[in-house]
């Protein structure tokens, strides 16, 4: 498999390894033809998107034993789908951004200067 890039054009780091996310929940937030959601935004869940995205029929918060999903809670990192993301930006309660674990190929849905912009780390941001 060839070495996915994030959006800042670097290997793709990690988002989270607990809980595991990411679409193959490898802990990455790598795609493919198969995730039709498109999960390569990392974020740095909030209160106001988990209550943001509840509302719109995707609890991250409530526990899923059967599927051995803990819930999410605030200050978690998850591979998000981009329009979902997008749709919270749109809404006010978009999450931070981990740049360097946020597939390159978001960079379809939002621009990499929107992303900056909610970049977790402004450290990340100017790289």
């Amino acid at each position: 498999m060839e070495k996915t890039k994030n959006v800042l054009g670097q290997r793709l780091d990690p988002c989270c390894f607990s809980p595991r996310t990411g679409f193959y929940r490898d802990g990455f937030c790598n795609t493919s033809p198969q995730d039709f959601g498109s999960h390569v935004i990392c974020a740095e869940v909030t209160a106001e998107f988990l209550d943001y995205t509840k509302a719109q029929g995707n609890d991250l918060s409530t526990p899923v034993p059967a599927f051995h999903f803990p819930g999410l809670k605030p200050g978690d990192r998850w591979c998000l789908c981009a329009l979902r993301w997008k749709e919270a930006l749109e809404a006010g309660v978009a999450p931070p951004v981990v740049l360097a674990s946020t597939h390159e190929n978001a960079l379809e849905v939002v621009s990499l200067d929107l992303l900056q912009e909610y970049a977790s780390d402004s450290a990340e941001s100017s790289t």
